[in-house]
């Protein structure tokens, strides 16, 4: 099903974190996905995940800012990729990640005019690169969803 970005907008409104994260996932045909939000201790919060593993969310719950991808993208404000998480060298991916079983990653900060309010990621099991275009297209929803955190109500 291929969501538009009134559907995105109309989840974010509604808190509908999980709702977002799938019309994203679905949009860029991944197969996997995760949205961090920052909260009032600075930590990046996990607020929705499809397609990972549980005792993969557990060490994903609360990611501090510079630390594995999500909080890498915060620190940089901007985009992190692995097109192959397994065998990464980079030092970005950490090795939770790797116990994902996926491999093409991507984590944009959720950018709200020099601010970043989270992260959002997708992935693939298989080996992926993402294209300059989704890569964009992934900014774009990432600074969507931030305009919607920074002014709708915030998740519970």
């Amino acid at each position: 099903m291929h969501h538009t970005t009134a559907d995105l907008e109309r989840l974010a409104r509604s808190g509908d974190w999980a709702g977002v994260l799938a019309c994203v996932v679905g949009r860029l045909g991944a197969d996997s996905g995760t949205l961090h939000i920052i909260e009032a201790d600075n930590q990046l919060h996990l607020v929705a995940s499809t397609g990972i593993p549980p005792g993969v969310v557990e060490l994903v719950r609360l990611v501090p800012i510079g630390k594995g991808m999500a909080g890498l993208a915060v620190e940089r404000r901007e985009l992190v990729d692995a097109c192959n998480i397994q065998t990464d060298t980079s030092g970005d991916v950490r090795p939770g990640a790797r116990a994902t079983g996926l491999q093409g990653s991507i984590v944009v900060p959720l950018m709200h005019g020099a601010d970043a309010l989270g992260a959002l990621g997708v992935a693939n099991r298989a080996e992926r690169t993402f294209s300059v275009d989704e890569q964009q297209d992934l900014l774009d929803l990432g600074r969507r969803i931030a305009a919607l955190i920074a002014t709708g109500p915030r998740p519970a």
